[in-house]
Protein backbone atom coordinates (compact mmCIF):
# COMPACT_ATOMS: atom_id res chain seq x y z
CA UNK A 1 0.00 0.00 0.00
CA UNK A 2 1.40 3.70 -1.30
CA UNK A 3 1.83 5.74 2.13
CA UNK A 4 1.24 9.60 2.13
CA UNK A 5 4.36 11.25 2.87
CA UNK A 6 3.72 14.19 5.91
CA UNK A 7 4.14 17.86 4.69
CA UNK A 8 7.67 19.29 5.78
CA UNK A 9 8.91 21.79 2.95
CA UNK A 10 6.85 24.44 2.01
CA UNK A 11 7.49 26.78 -1.52
CA UNK A 12 7.78 30.22 -2.17
CA UNK A 13 6.95 32.20 -5.45
CA UNK A 14 9.92 33.85 -6.99
CA UNK A 15 9.76 37.04 -9.65
CA UNK A 16 11.87 34.93 -12.47
CA UNK A 17 14.60 32.96 -12.96
CA UNK A 18 16.93 32.43 -10.02
CA UNK A 19 21.24 32.29 -9.60
CA UNK A 20 22.75 29.81 -11.87
CA UNK A 21 24.02 26.86 -9.70
CA UNK A 22 27.80 26.76 -8.77
CA UNK A 23 29.88 25.02 -11.59
CA UNK A 24 31.09 21.48 -10.66
CA UNK A 25 34.25 21.45 -8.28
CA UNK A 26 35.74 18.47 -10.29
CA UNK A 27 36.00 18.69 -13.87
CA UNK A 28 34.98 15.88 -16.33
CA UNK A 29 35.88 15.11 -19.65
CA UNK A 30 35.43 17.22 -22.49
CA UNK A 31 32.32 16.61 -24.67
CA UNK A 32 32.60 14.39 -28.18
CA UNK A 33 31.09 16.58 -30.35
CA UNK A 34 29.70 13.85 -32.20
CA UNK A 35 27.60 12.69 -29.31
CA UNK A 36 26.23 16.15 -28.62
CA UNK A 37 25.31 16.48 -31.99
CA UNK A 38 23.43 12.96 -32.36
CA UNK A 39 21.99 13.06 -29.06
CA UNK A 40 20.51 17.21 -28.94
CA UNK A 41 18.47 16.37 -32.25
CA UNK A 42 15.84 14.63 -30.71
CA UNK A 43 15.32 17.89 -28.34
CA UNK A 44 15.80 20.19 -31.38
CA UNK A 45 12.35 18.24 -32.52
CA UNK A 46 10.90 18.70 -29.41
CA UNK A 47 11.33 21.84 -29.19
CA UNK A 48 10.32 22.69 -32.49
CA UNK A 49 13.41 24.37 -33.07
CA UNK A 50 12.92 24.87 -37.17
CA UNK A 51 15.23 22.04 -39.05
CA UNK A 52 16.28 25.04 -41.74
CA UNK A 53 17.86 26.58 -37.59
CA UNK A 54 19.15 23.38 -36.69
CA UNK A 55 20.98 22.20 -39.55
CA UNK A 56 22.55 26.19 -40.12
CA UNK A 57 23.61 26.25 -36.53
CA UNK A 58 25.01 22.66 -36.70
CA UNK A 59 26.73 23.21 -39.73
CA UNK A 60 28.99 26.07 -38.16
CA UNK A 61 30.51 23.86 -35.40
CA UNK A 62 33.42 22.51 -35.53
CA UNK A 63 34.00 22.15 -31.68
CA UNK A 64 33.03 21.92 -28.15
CA UNK A 65 35.76 25.08 -26.81
CA UNK A 66 34.50 26.93 -24.32
CA UNK A 67 34.34 29.68 -26.45
CA UNK A 68 34.91 31.76 -30.26
CA UNK A 69 33.05 31.60 -32.82
CA UNK A 70 32.88 27.49 -34.33
CA UNK A 71 32.30 26.25 -31.22
CA UNK A 72 28.51 24.82 -29.59
CA UNK A 73 28.34 27.24 -26.87
CA UNK A 74 29.05 30.16 -29.07
CA UNK A 75 27.20 29.11 -32.32
CA UNK A 76 23.69 28.47 -30.33
CA UNK A 77 24.69 31.61 -28.04
CA UNK A 78 24.54 33.59 -30.91
CA UNK A 79 21.54 32.42 -32.30
CA UNK A 80 19.53 32.75 -29.50
CA UNK A 81 21.00 36.65 -29.55
CA UNK A 82 19.39 36.85 -33.06
CA UNK A 83 15.82 35.47 -31.81
CA UNK A 84 15.88 38.27 -28.78
CA UNK A 85 16.98 40.60 -31.65
CA UNK A 86 13.89 39.57 -33.92
CA UNK A 87 11.63 40.05 -31.13
CA UNK A 88 11.18 36.29 -30.51
CA UNK A 89 12.00 35.26 -27.03
CA UNK A 90 10.80 31.87 -26.90
CA UNK A 91 12.45 31.31 -29.86
CA UNK A 92 15.77 32.56 -27.89
CA UNK A 93 15.04 30.51 -25.27
CA UNK A 94 15.35 27.08 -27.19
CA UNK A 95 18.73 28.24 -28.60
CA UNK A 96 20.39 29.62 -25.38
CA UNK A 97 18.57 26.23 -23.84
CA UNK A 98 20.29 24.03 -26.68
CA UNK A 99 23.91 26.37 -25.75
CA UNK A 100 23.82 24.76 -21.94
CA UNK A 101 23.14 21.08 -23.38
CA UNK A 102 24.00 18.98 -22.02
CA UNK A 103 24.91 20.92 -18.81
CA UNK A 104 26.94 23.45 -17.36
CA UNK A 105 30.04 22.83 -17.43
CA UNK A 106 32.08 26.51 -17.28
CA UNK A 107 31.25 30.23 -17.81
CA UNK A 108 30.01 29.99 -21.36
CA UNK A 109 27.17 27.51 -20.57
CA UNK A 110 26.11 28.91 -17.45
CA UNK A 111 25.89 32.30 -19.31
CA UNK A 112 23.25 30.03 -21.85
CA UNK A 113 21.62 28.54 -18.84
CA UNK A 114 20.71 32.39 -17.34
CA UNK A 115 19.98 33.72 -20.88
CA UNK A 116 16.86 30.99 -21.41
CA UNK A 117 15.70 31.78 -18.15
CA UNK A 118 15.46 35.19 -19.05
CA UNK A 119 14.18 35.18 -22.40
CA UNK A 120 11.32 32.57 -21.18
CA UNK A 121 10.50 34.80 -18.77
CA UNK A 122 10.18 37.57 -21.09
CA UNK A 123 8.03 35.26 -23.15
CA UNK A 124 5.70 33.92 -19.97
CA UNK A 125 4.96 37.48 -19.07
CA UNK A 126 3.47 38.61 -22.61
CA UNK A 127 -0.28 36.83 -21.77
CA UNK A 128 0.42 33.67 -20.34
CA UNK A 129 -0.75 31.77 -17.38
CA UNK A 130 2.69 31.00 -16.85
CA UNK A 131 4.28 31.64 -13.03
CA UNK A 132 7.06 30.85 -10.99
CA UNK A 133 7.65 28.82 -8.19
CA UNK A 134 10.69 28.00 -5.57
CA UNK A 135 10.59 25.03 -3.24
CA UNK A 136 13.61 25.13 -0.71
CA UNK A 137 15.16 22.15 0.69
CA UNK A 138 18.04 21.53 3.07
CA UNK A 139 19.90 20.47 0.37
CA UNK A 140 19.24 23.05 -1.98
CA UNK A 141 16.03 24.77 -4.33
CA UNK A 142 13.74 23.52 -6.78
CA UNK A 143 12.53 26.34 -9.18
CA UNK A 144 9.70 25.67 -11.05
CA UNK A 145 7.11 26.92 -13.72
CA UNK A 146 3.37 26.53 -12.61
CA UNK A 147 -0.17 27.37 -14.21
CA UNK A 148 -3.23 26.57 -13.06
CA UNK A 149 -2.62 26.62 -8.90
CA UNK A 150 -6.09 28.02 -6.60
CA UNK A 151 -6.60 28.07 -3.20
CA UNK A 152 -10.44 28.70 -4.01
CA UNK A 153 -10.56 26.21 -7.14
CA UNK A 154 -8.08 23.73 -6.72
CA UNK A 155 -7.20 21.30 -9.72
CA UNK A 156 -5.81 17.78 -10.05
CA UNK A 157 -2.29 18.50 -10.85
CA UNK A 158 -0.22 17.49 -13.51
CA UNK A 159 3.77 17.08 -12.81
CA UNK A 160 5.62 17.59 -16.13
CA UNK A 161 9.89 16.86 -15.80
CA UNK A 162 12.36 16.12 -18.39
CA UNK A 163 15.51 13.73 -18.34
CA UNK A 164 19.05 14.28 -17.23
CA UNK A 165 20.02 16.62 -20.04
CA UNK A 166 16.83 19.55 -20.27
CA UNK A 167 15.81 22.35 -18.05
CA UNK A 168 12.09 23.18 -17.30
CA UNK A 169 12.10 26.11 -19.88
CA UNK A 170 12.29 22.91 -22.54
CA UNK A 171 9.08 21.58 -21.62
CA UNK A 172 6.85 24.87 -19.94
CA UNK A 173 5.20 25.83 -22.66
CA UNK A 174 3.12 22.76 -22.01
CA UNK A 175 1.64 24.69 -19.24
CA UNK A 176 -0.22 27.15 -21.78
CA UNK A 177 -2.78 24.41 -22.41
CA UNK A 178 -3.10 22.85 -19.02
CA UNK A 179 -6.13 24.31 -18.42
CA UNK A 180 -7.57 22.48 -21.33
CA UNK A 181 -7.44 19.22 -19.60
CA UNK A 182 -9.30 21.10 -16.32
CA UNK A 183 -5.26 20.68 -14.60
CA UNK A 184 -2.87 22.89 -12.89
CA UNK A 185 0.67 22.13 -13.61
CA UNK A 186 4.12 22.22 -12.52
CA UNK A 187 6.81 21.50 -14.60
CA UNK A 188 10.51 21.27 -12.99
CA UNK A 189 13.95 19.53 -13.43
CA UNK A 190 15.56 16.67 -12.10
CA UNK A 191 18.07 17.35 -9.02
CA UNK A 192 21.52 19.16 -10.75
CA UNK A 193 19.92 19.55 -14.11
CA UNK A 194 18.94 23.65 -15.03
CA UNK A 195 18.66 25.31 -12.00
CA UNK A 196 17.84 22.78 -9.27
CA UNK A 197 20.63 23.22 -6.97
CA UNK A 198 19.86 19.49 -5.22
CA UNK A 199 22.37 16.96 -5.83
CA UNK A 200 21.07 13.28 -7.48
CA UNK A 201 21.12 10.91 -5.84
CA UNK A 202 19.19 7.55 -3.78
CA UNK A 203 17.00 10.40 -2.07
CA UNK A 204 15.69 12.36 -5.02
CA UNK A 205 12.54 10.76 -5.39
CA UNK A 206 11.30 12.69 -2.10
CA UNK A 207 11.87 15.80 -3.83
CA UNK A 208 8.36 15.09 -6.36
CA UNK A 209 6.84 14.78 -2.51
CA UNK A 210 8.52 18.37 -1.37
CA UNK A 211 7.02 19.89 -4.55
CA UNK A 212 3.29 18.45 -4.15
CA UNK A 213 3.66 19.34 -0.61
CA UNK A 214 4.37 23.02 -1.42
CA UNK A 215 1.29 23.07 -3.93
CA UNK A 216 -1.17 21.45 -1.75
CA UNK A 217 -2.84 25.01 -0.58
CA UNK A 218 -3.77 25.64 -4.32
CA UNK A 219 -3.77 21.81 -6.33
CA UNK A 220 -5.87 18.95 -5.58
CA UNK A 221 -2.02 17.15 -5.26
CA UNK A 222 -4.21 13.76 -4.03
CA UNK A 223 -5.23 13.09 -7.80
CA UNK A 224 -1.74 14.18 -9.52
CA UNK A 225 0.00 12.08 -12.39
CA UNK A 226 3.14 12.75 -13.91
CA UNK A 227 4.53 12.81 -17.30
CA UNK A 228 8.05 12.44 -16.93
CA UNK A 229 10.31 11.83 -19.33
CA UNK A 230 13.17 9.45 -19.41
CA UNK A 231 15.60 9.22 -16.06
CA UNK A 232 12.57 11.41 -14.78
CA UNK A 233 10.25 8.41 -15.16
CA UNK A 234 12.50 6.48 -13.49
CA UNK A 235 12.25 8.76 -10.51
CA UNK A 236 8.54 8.95 -10.61
CA UNK A 237 7.92 5.47 -10.08
CA UNK A 238 10.33 4.97 -7.28
CA UNK A 239 8.34 8.00 -5.72
CA UNK A 240 4.84 6.77 -6.57
CA UNK A 241 5.83 3.82 -3.96
CA UNK A 242 5.96 5.58 -1.39
CA UNK A 243 3.57 8.45 -2.29
CA UNK A 244 0.05 7.47 -2.50
CA UNK A 245 -1.25 11.13 -4.42
CA UNK A 246 0.96 10.05 -7.61
CA UNK A 247 -1.78 8.28 -9.54
CA UNK A 248 -0.50 7.78 -12.99
CA UNK A 249 2.92 7.87 -14.14
CA UNK A 250 3.32 8.27 -18.28
CA UNK A 251 7.14 7.89 -19.25
CA UNK A 252 9.09 7.45 -22.31
CA UNK A 253 12.60 5.33 -22.60
CA UNK A 254 13.03 5.50 -18.52
CA UNK A 255 15.70 3.15 -17.03
CA UNK A 256 13.93 0.92 -14.75
CA UNK A 257 16.26 -2.07 -14.00
CA UNK A 258 18.68 -3.30 -17.29
CA UNK A 259 20.08 0.07 -17.71
CA UNK A 260 21.38 -0.04 -14.04
CA UNK A 261 22.64 -3.39 -13.74
CA UNK A 262 23.34 -3.92 -17.01
CA UNK A 263 24.42 -1.17 -19.52
CA UNK A 264 26.02 1.16 -17.37
CA UNK A 265 28.12 -1.15 -15.93
CA UNK A 266 28.75 -2.79 -18.99
CA UNK A 267 30.13 0.08 -20.84
CA UNK A 268 27.54 0.83 -23.47
CA UNK A 269 26.19 3.98 -22.29
CA UNK A 270 27.21 7.09 -24.69
CA UNK A 271 30.08 9.07 -22.62
CA UNK A 272 27.47 12.12 -22.71
CA UNK A 273 24.94 10.02 -20.56
CA UNK A 274 27.57 8.95 -18.63
CA UNK A 275 29.17 12.54 -17.72
CA UNK A 276 25.86 13.89 -17.42
CA UNK A 277 24.90 11.29 -14.55
CA UNK A 278 28.44 12.25 -13.13
CA UNK A 279 27.64 16.02 -12.97
CA UNK A 280 24.23 15.52 -11.33
CA UNK A 281 25.23 13.25 -8.42
CA UNK A 282 28.67 14.70 -7.57
CA UNK A 283 30.40 11.83 -8.70
CA UNK A 284 33.71 10.84 -11.06
CA UNK A 285 32.31 8.86 -14.01
CA UNK A 286 34.61 6.04 -12.84
CA UNK A 287 31.81 6.07 -9.89
CA UNK A 288 28.77 6.51 -11.35
CA UNK A 289 27.92 2.53 -12.91
CA UNK A 290 28.97 0.80 -9.11
CA UNK A 291 27.07 3.65 -7.41
CA UNK A 292 23.98 3.89 -9.48
CA UNK A 293 23.75 0.03 -9.05
CA UNK A 294 21.19 -0.35 -6.23
CA UNK A 295 18.93 2.17 -8.20
CA UNK A 296 17.26 -0.71 -10.28
CA UNK A 297 13.75 -1.02 -9.34
CA UNK A 298 13.09 -4.99 -8.26
CA UNK A 299 10.09 -7.23 -9.23
CA UNK A 300 8.96 -6.71 -5.51
CA UNK A 301 9.07 -3.06 -6.26
CA UNK A 302 7.70 -3.14 -9.74
CA UNK A 303 4.66 -5.49 -8.54
CA UNK A 304 3.67 -3.10 -6.01
CA UNK A 305 2.99 -0.42 -8.29
CA UNK A 306 -0.57 0.08 -8.14
CA UNK A 307 -0.72 2.80 -10.56
CA UNK A 308 -1.61 3.03 -14.21
CA UNK A 309 1.76 3.24 -16.10
CA UNK A 310 2.41 4.39 -20.04
CA UNK A 311 5.88 3.63 -21.14
CA UNK A 312 6.95 4.97 -24.58
CA UNK A 313 10.02 2.87 -26.25
CA UNK A 314 11.88 3.51 -28.32
CA UNK A 315 13.32 -0.56 -30.13
CA UNK A 316 16.85 1.18 -31.30
CA UNK A 317 17.18 3.17 -28.00
CA UNK A 318 21.31 3.01 -27.47
CA UNK A 319 20.92 4.48 -23.98
CA UNK A 320 18.25 2.54 -21.99
CA UNK A 321 18.24 -0.98 -23.08
CA UNK A 322 14.76 -1.74 -25.01
CA UNK A 323 14.28 -4.99 -22.41
CA UNK A 324 13.02 -3.03 -19.62
CA UNK A 325 9.40 -2.97 -21.49
CA UNK A 326 9.50 -6.62 -21.34
CA UNK A 327 10.55 -6.41 -18.08
CA UNK A 328 7.32 -3.90 -16.66
CA UNK A 329 5.57 -6.06 -19.18
CA UNK A 330 6.08 -8.79 -16.45
CA UNK A 331 5.59 -7.43 -13.47
CA UNK A 332 3.34 -4.20 -13.55
CA UNK A 333 -0.22 -4.77 -13.37
CA UNK A 334 -1.28 -1.10 -15.09
CA UNK A 335 0.73 -0.97 -18.16
CA UNK A 336 0.33 0.65 -21.68
CA UNK A 337 2.86 0.15 -23.97
CA UNK A 338 3.78 1.48 -27.17
CA UNK A 339 6.65 1.34 -29.18
CA UNK A 340 8.47 2.76 -31.64
CA UNK A 341 11.09 1.68 -34.48
CA UNK A 342 13.50 4.75 -33.30
CA UNK A 343 16.03 5.31 -31.28
CA UNK A 344 16.03 7.43 -27.79
CA UNK A 345 13.92 9.81 -27.46
CA UNK A 346 12.31 8.86 -30.70
CA UNK A 347 13.26 11.47 -32.94
CA UNK A 348 11.26 10.55 -35.90
CA UNK A 349 7.99 10.20 -33.62
CA UNK A 350 7.99 13.75 -32.03
CA UNK A 351 4.78 14.92 -33.46
CA UNK A 352 3.09 12.24 -32.07
CA UNK A 353 4.62 11.89 -28.32
CA UNK A 354 2.46 14.77 -27.14
CA UNK A 355 0.05 13.56 -28.06
CA UNK A 356 0.53 10.05 -26.63
CA UNK A 357 1.40 11.90 -23.46
CA UNK A 358 -2.58 14.06 -23.32
CA UNK A 359 -3.94 10.13 -24.55
CA UNK A 360 -2.37 8.54 -21.45
CA UNK A 361 -3.61 11.32 -19.05
CA UNK A 362 -7.12 11.39 -20.46
CA UNK A 363 -6.97 7.30 -20.02
CA UNK A 364 -5.19 7.38 -16.45
CA UNK A 365 -7.68 9.48 -15.30
CA UNK A 366 -10.63 7.19 -16.28
CA UNK A 367 -11.71 10.19 -18.78
CA UNK A 368 -14.42 8.31 -21.67
CA UNK A 369 -15.93 11.57 -23.83
CA UNK A 370 -15.51 13.02 -27.11
CA UNK A 371 -12.42 14.60 -26.34
CA UNK A 372 -10.69 11.22 -25.58
CA UNK A 373 -12.15 9.96 -28.77
CA UNK A 374 -10.64 12.88 -30.51
CA UNK A 375 -6.94 12.75 -29.35
CA UNK A 376 -7.01 8.79 -29.90
CA UNK A 377 -7.82 9.35 -33.30
CA UNK A 378 -5.17 12.51 -33.45
CA UNK A 379 -2.70 10.19 -32.12
CA UNK A 380 -3.82 7.40 -34.67
CA UNK A 381 -3.11 9.42 -37.44
CA UNK A 382 0.10 10.98 -36.44
CA UNK A 383 1.42 7.61 -35.72
CA UNK A 384 0.90 6.20 -39.45
CA UNK A 385 2.12 9.53 -41.04
CA UNK A 386 5.75 8.66 -38.82
CA UNK A 387 5.70 5.15 -40.12
CA UNK A 388 4.56 6.51 -43.55
CA UNK A 389 7.41 8.69 -43.45
CA UNK A 390 10.19 6.15 -42.30
CA UNK A 391 9.23 3.85 -44.79
CA UNK A 392 9.57 6.58 -47.75
CA UNK A 393 12.50 7.92 -46.36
Amino acid sequence: MNKHPEHREHGTDTAGPGPVPDARPVPLPANDLAELKQYVAVHAKAQRIPPAVHADVMARIRTDDPEGPGSWAYEWFRAGEAAEAAGQPLDACRAFTMARFPYVDGPARARALERAGAAFDSWRRDGTPIEPHSVELPGGTVRCWTAGLSAREPRPLLLFTGGIVSTKEQWAPVLTRVARLGMAGVVTELPGAGENTLVYGPESPAMFSRVLDSVADRAQVDRTYAVALSFSGHLALRCALDDGRLRGVATAGAPVRKFFTEALPGGTVPAVTVNTLAHLTRLPPAEVPGRLRDWALSDAELAALDIPVGYLVSRRDEIVPPGEAALLRRRVRRLDVVENDDVHGSPRHAGETPLWMVLSLLRMRGERSARRAVVSALWRTARLRSRWAARTG
